[in-house]
């Protein structure tokens, strides 16, 4: 029986080394990693280590879209089921917040960790999403660097200009995009002023054709055509579209580095600056 004491008192010791145990084993760096959304993929790819990230979203992969397509191209492609993300064998899967919300709540009751990383809605959210990329990914050192210097670049392009020009985002079915969306952002920091938002359009409003026609901007930046017919993109082919097209006052500027909020919108918004410069004949 006085084995037996020795028992007891060793019984929690060995119960904290295993915890501790587990613990660790939290604490490693996930090995095999699948992302199921566009803008984790891209973030995923940007800072995972070497043969990290094993998966990402077939939408990764499709130029309509995504800024790292060809990058994409060399991961095995999910489409977001959790069947076929289960037989993957992942230690970790990151997700965004809002598609495959059954997907998510399915891996996590299988017991596989399911990181989700909240979107992007304003530029200076873009350094704290790559930085919780960073940190479910224990790239930390990667995600700080890559932070600071999209911090550093978006501040230099921040910088003020001398003339502002007014453009509007003119989109399938006449919506249209306000500061509080990403895409209006991106037209600040290029330096246009939003004149859709000054006529009271804001993020997701409908913009009528005639309002168009009243506001008269010196630019309409319209999103890239998808192949097919689409009669939401219909009104692109609208006289009153048409005219801004014909007359050098139209784009069609906005492609998949304006989708997610990545380091990837610095880019969008030079060759935003650039059609800005184009416009006033500055050379800044």
């Amino acid at each position: 029986m006085k084995g037996a004491g020795w028992i007891c008192r060793l019984a929690p010791v060995a119960l904290a080394a295993v915890v501790a145990g587990a613990g660790l084993a939290r604490a490693e760096a996930p090995a095999r990693v699948v992302s199921i959304n566009l803008c984790t993929d891209q973030l995923a790819m940007m800072l995972a280590g070497d043969g990290q990230l094993h998966s990402v979203s077939h939408i990764a992969t499709d130029r309509r879209v995504s800024a790292m397509a060809d990058k994409a191209a060399g991961y095995v492609a999910n489409h977001g089921l959790a069947e076929e993300i289960y037989l993957m064998r992942p230690d970790l899967v990151v997700a965004g917040p809002y598609a495959a919300q059954a997907t998510t709540a399915m891996l996590k009751r299988l017991g596989i960790p399911v990181a989700v990383i909240p979107a992007a809605t304003s530029l200076d959210d873009i350094p704290d999403r790559i930085r919780r990329m960073g940190e479910v990914l224990h790239r930390e050192a990667a995600a700080k660097d890559m932070a600071a210097a999209f911090e550093t670049r978006l501040a230099a392009v921040r910088a003020e200009v001398a003339a502002r020009p007014s453009a509007v985002l003119y989109y399938a079915n006449g919506y249209t995009s306000g500061a509080t969306a990403l895409a209006g952002q991106i037209l600040l920091a290029a330096g246009f002023e939003n004149a859709a938002e000054q006529a009271g359009y804001g993020a997701g409003a409908k913009l009528p054709l005639e309002m168009l026609a009243m506001i008269d901007p010196d630019v309409v930046i319209t999103s890239q055509a998808y192949p097919g017919a689409s009669r939401s993109e219909e009104i692109m082919d609208h006289p009153a579209v048409r005219a801004f097209r014909e007359s050098g006052a139209a784009a069609a500027m906005t492609g998949p580095d304006w989708v997610c909020g990545t380091p990837h919108v610095l880019d969008a918004i030079d060759r935003l600056a650039g059609a800005r410069r184009e416009i006033t004949g500055a050379a800044e």
